[in-house]
């Protein structure tokens, strides 16, 4: 039986990029676009555009709401699979059948090639790098189903279980800007969930980062690191001194 496959795409003010964004998508998967309460003309583009499924926030929730809404729909419609994708075209539509035929797993993450992607600026090119980097570190476990170092943590572009899907929209998450993925990435891997890559190309658009994000970026990284601290010392201290791994799923 063929997995069912949604695409959630978060959009806010895309009005230069949204028809084309869906006219690309369709031919591969059902599509849900959830409008952040955009002030240009996207609400009327999407209006008069047949065949997707439109969730309408009448405030903004910036990506963490944008994606888990589309989360929980994708879940309430009886999903398999949710790829969330960004509105700008950074990401190709046309790469879709990459995740859409990627192996059974609960996290499928797009992953940029060493450049960083078309146009990317280099500032944004070490972004990634070190984001990454500083991600591997706190998420190394010799156990986890999937690759021991993960490429490209702050890739927007992925695929997620139902079950992934289930962890991430019962779980409370602090964050609403770009830590959000990192947040969602931490959350996933620590609740067992299996992980694989796939790559992809990346067309540099526009970026909403700047250095207040960046900062925030940090402060989760440094919280999330903490907390796994906290958990290896309880595992310690609940197994006499030796750490003990607990497999969910």
């Amino acid at each position: 039986m063929t997995p069912r496959v949604l695409v959630v795409v978060p959009a806010y003010n895309e009005a230069d990029t949204i028809e084309e964004l869906v006219r690309r998508t369709q031919p591969y998967a059902d599509l849900c676009i959830v409008d952040d309460c955009s002030s240009d003309q996207t609400p009327q583009i999407l209006a008069r555009l047949e065949g997707i499924h439109v969730i309408r926030h009448h405030k903004n929730t910036h990506i963490a709401g944008a994606v888990l809404d589309g989360m929980r729909y994708a879940l309430e419609a009886g999903y398999d699979y949710m790829v969330a994708m960004d509105a700008g075209l950074s990401h190709n539509p046309d790469e879709l059948p990459r995740f859409i035929q990627a192996e059974r797993a609960d996290l499928v993450i797009g992953t940029r090639d060493s450049s960083g992607g078309e146009n990317k600026p280099l500032y944004r090119r070490f972004l990634s790098f070190s984001g990454s980097l500083l991600m591997n570190l706190i998420l190394r476990d010799p156990h986890r189903d999937g690759p021991s170092w993960i490429r490209d943590c702050t890739s927007g572009y992925r695929r997620y279980s139902r079950h992934a899907m289930e962890v991430l929209t019962t779980t409370p998450m602090k964050c609403r800007a770009f830590d959000f993925l990192l947040e969602t990435m931490v959350v996933a891997v620590r609740s067992g969930c299996s992980v694989r890559e796939v790559p992809i190309s990346y067309k540099f658009t526009n970026s909403s980062l700047n250095p207040r994000i960046v900062l925030e970026a940090l402060k989760t990284w440094w919280r999330l690191s903490g907390r796994r601290t906290a958990q290896k010392r309880k595992a310690v201290e609940a197994g006499g001194g030796q750490a003990i791994r607990t497999v969910k799923r």
